[in-house]
């Protein structure tokens, strides 16, 4: 397994983590494949030019935890902020506002009473 390996399948692993678990979107495919057909071209490009593969590699990962690949979904460091703020409960910024809080607006003040 090559040097730029591993970065570039956190790179996808956290993309995905980021759009479902954190803000409950539908899982998209086009990620996996996609983080797939990326670590064969890291590889292919560091037995080219190593240094530089794994360094692009790392910078794709530093990039995609701060920014935002899709404007209506917070950055997996946004996120991530947020769920621990929360104190970890929760499915994230998106799951609260989805409709779901029947449990915690409902049946709380029921068991209150």
């Amino acid at each position: 397994m090559s040097r730029t390996t591993g970065p570039v399948i956190a790179l996808g692993a956290v993309t995905v983590a980021n759009n479902t678990i954190f803000n409950g979107k539908p899982m998209d495919w086009r990620i996996p494949i996609a983080t797939g057909l990326l670590a064969i071209g890291a590889n292919l490009g560091e037995k080219a030019f190593p240094q530089g593969a794994q360094i692009l590699a790392w910078t794709a990962l530093l990039a995609t935890l701060v920014t935002r690949l899709d404007p209506g979904t917070p950055s997996p460091v946004e996120s991530a902020i947020t769920w621990w703020k929360e104190g970890g409960k929760g499915g994230g910024p998106g799951r609260g506002s989805t409709g779901g809080g029947g449990s915690s607006g409902g049946s709380s003040g029921s068991r209150e009473v």
